[in-house]
């Protein structure tokens, strides 16, 4: 059975400290998971089922700026 925790907090600032400390603990790999859960699951809700665990989108623009 998967444990569930939760932290209670006295301030939105000490949430957010929480959070971060939390997050910063994980190595880069386990954070790029959690970001990649919370993508499926967007899509999921979003009712798109062509989304795969391929990664994240990269997308460059190239802006050109005017000439003067």
């Amino acid at each position: 059975m998967k444990k569930i925790w939760i932290h209670k907090a006295r301030s939105f600032r000490e949430a957010e400290q929480f959070d971060d400390c939390y997050y910063m603990a994980k190595s880069p790999s386990e954070r790029l998971s959690d970001i990649q859960l919370c993508r499926e699951l967007y899509f999921q809700l979003k009712g798109r089922k062509y989304e795969s665990r391929k990664g994240l989108r990269r997308v460059i623009r190239i802006i050109q700026q005017a000439q003067g």
